[in-house]
């Protein structure tokens, strides 16, 4: 690799390398593997060499110029954009001094204007990296925005320049002269995905991976920042270098420069601003693919549903204390619409206060998007751990194995995130929290052991206790404030009605109670809007969704009473004529 001398006097020429650099490294030096591709979060700041024996932070460009390849003759960067351009003046002089001599012998006028399309390129790129390797030279070709050039496609579908670059850089990648010589070539692309799979899964190619900074990374980054400029951490920050590491989980480098540069610039930074911060960066780093939620509450903060809130507490205390190997993967919260499964699953992150995020629609009609926008989210879930990510609607929403008409899309996408949920390094680190009125939908595959392992099940509230303690929790959920005793001022005949109708009705007594220019909601606001407040009405649909969501439950206690001990085979059969009503209508 001919790296530079590290910043460390330690034998180990790689030891100051980031992870990802020594694994590139140490891959070149087996001499069996000279072109690398190099995905995640290719446009992060590296650690480098100042010179005197401390840290900068540089681009990946700076980074292979200087650090990884700073002991090469010949580095040379292509793209599309820039063309053809070397690391150094001198070297640059080098490069266009055999461009005059491939005129000569070609009869081209490359001299003039080095070409930047890969057909005329890439030609002129090999004969030089032939001559100079004869010289005994070493070199290193660097060609960034790599899926711009062999973008991921059927070879069907390819036009004639792509399909010449794709061989052609099939072509370097087992090349006995450049597997000989003292020579890389480094693919630079976001995600691995968008390249096309003849190169990303080239046995003749290594796959290398840039993570996002880790929590010690990112606090060596904060104290070399404020040192740069010359300042102490409590006049820019109200939290301590150690907590301001520790709550950006999931940023980049460049995002913790660019809230440390507002805080240098301007007010302290408070933990209100860097969620906002946080909030913003990464949602927009993520394209839109994941919502943030700030879970306000904890789950005291949810009425009924003692026995699954009790479970979902015990999980929070194991992460709390460390014990990760005893956390589910995952948890399925089924039940009818309306009994609040969304809210218990952000009040459980909201109780060991870890970030929790929405998995928005990351399917696109376009080839390869798909599987893209699935890349980053799940380097962005790696990244961020501990976190807890919710799922709604998931029967609809992750699709299934069995997916067609979209040339196998669906299906990949399917495995994809199979495979990852199923990951047991990832065991109380990200925890999922599949959500459906339908869990017969759901695959099995999603569903089994390993997975989502805790099947949760939700119900209306069937006694005016219940009922009674739901109207007292979507009241503070809402910010409505009621005048009296509760017990005094609800009404005592209320019909059966899920925690989403409760939270209407309230709403709706509290504009009553606004319009008459009062702060509280009386009684009479309740009784007459409970009197008026017709709930939407589909029995048959709400008794499927409970029914099914009883069959689901993996825990007995979690059952009301009257579903506890009721036969299998009557749910099972009840649940089929349901559906079978259902179709006809």
């Amino acid at each position: 690799m001919t790296p530079r001398k590290p910043r460390s006097a330690a034998a180990d020429p790689l030891a100051a390398f980031p992870p990802w650099a020594r694994n590139l490294a140490e891959r070149y030096f087996t001499k069996t593997i000279s072109t690398f591709i190099v995905h995640g979060a290719v446009r992060d700041l590296q650690p480098a060499d100042d010179g005197k024996g401390g840290l900068r932070f540089v681009n990946l460009r700076t980074f292979f110029a200087d650090e990884l390849f700073g002991g090469r003759d010949l580095v040379l960067f292509y793209d599309r954009s820039s063309g053809v351009r070397m690391a150094t003046p001198e070297m640059q002089k080098d490069f266009m001094s055999a461009v005059s001599g491939y005129d000569s012998l070609y009869g081209t006028e490359y001299a003039k204007g080095v070409p930047r399309d890969p057909m005329r390129a890439f030609p002129l790129i090999e004969s030089y990296v032939r001559v100079r390797l004869a010289d005994q030279k070493s070199l290193a070709v660097v060609i960034d925005f790599a899926e711009t050039i062999a973008p991921a496609s059927d070879l069907g579908t390819m036009g004639g320049e792509d399909r010449y670059a794709l061989v052609t850089l099939t072509k370097w990648a087992q090349d006995p002269q450049f597997l000989a010589g003292d020579f890389s070539i480094c693919l630079i692309a976001e995600n691995l995905v968008d390249l096309n799979p003849r190169l990303a899964r080239n046995p003749y190619a290594a796959s290398v991976t840039i993570t996002l900074p880790d929590e010690k990374a990112r606090h060596e980054f904060i104290e070399w920042k404020l040192a740069s400029a010359g300042k102490k951490n409590s006049e820019v920050s109200e939290v301590s270098a150690q907590v301001l590491a520790q709550m950006t989980a999931g940023m980049s480098r460049i995002a913790l420069d660019r809230v440390l540069n507002e805080a240098l610039a301007g007010p302290r930074l408070t933990i209100e601003r860097l969620k906002v911060s946080k909030k913003e960066i990464i949602q927009a780093e993520a394209h839109g693919l994941l919502e943030f939620i700030e879970p306000p509450f904890s789950i005291d903060m949810v009425s009924g549903h003692a026995k699954a809130k009790q479970l979902l507490k015990n999980a929070a205390s194991a992460i709390q204390k460390g014990k990760r190997d005893v956390v589910p993967m995952g948890f399925l919260i089924a039940g009818p619409v309306g009994t609040g499964k969304t809210f218990l699953a952000s009040c459980f992150a909201g109780e060991i206060g870890i970030p929790v995020v929405k998995l928005l629609n990351f399917r696109s009609q376009w080839q390869g998007v798909t599987e893209g926008n699935l890349e980053k989210i799940f380097n962005l879930l790696r990244a961020m751990w501990p976190v807890a990510v919710i799922i709604d609607e998931a029967d609809a929403f992750l699709g299934n194995r069995n997916a067609s008409g979209d040339s196998g899309t669906s299906q990949r996408v399917f495995a994809s995130i199979a495979a990852f949920m199923g990951n047991t390094e990832f065991r109380g680190k990200i925890v999922w929290f599949l959500l459906t009125c339908r869990p017969d939908l759901l695959p099995v595959d999603l569903k089994r052991q390993g997975r989502a392992e805790e099947h949760l099940a939700l119900f209306y509230p069937d006694n005016p206790a219940e009922q009674l303690e739901l109207i007292r929790t979507m009241a503070k959920k809402s910010r409505v404030t009621i005048e009296g005793d509760l017990e005094q001022v609800v009404p005592l005949d209320l019909p059966q009605m899920s925690g989403a109708d409760i939270e209407a009705a309230l709403v709706r007594a509290k504009l009553r109670a606004v319009n008459d220019k009062r702060e509280k909601v009386t009684h009479e606001d309740l009784v007459a809007t409970f009197a008026d407040f017709v709930p939407p009405s589909y029995p048959l649909e709400v008794e499927l969704q409970t029914l099914v969501a009883v069959a689901e439950c993996t825990s007995r206690d979690l059952l009301p009473e009257k579903y506890r001990n009721r036969p299998r085979d009557e749910v099972t059969q009840r649940i089929r004529a349901l559906k079978i009503m259902l179709s006809e209508q």
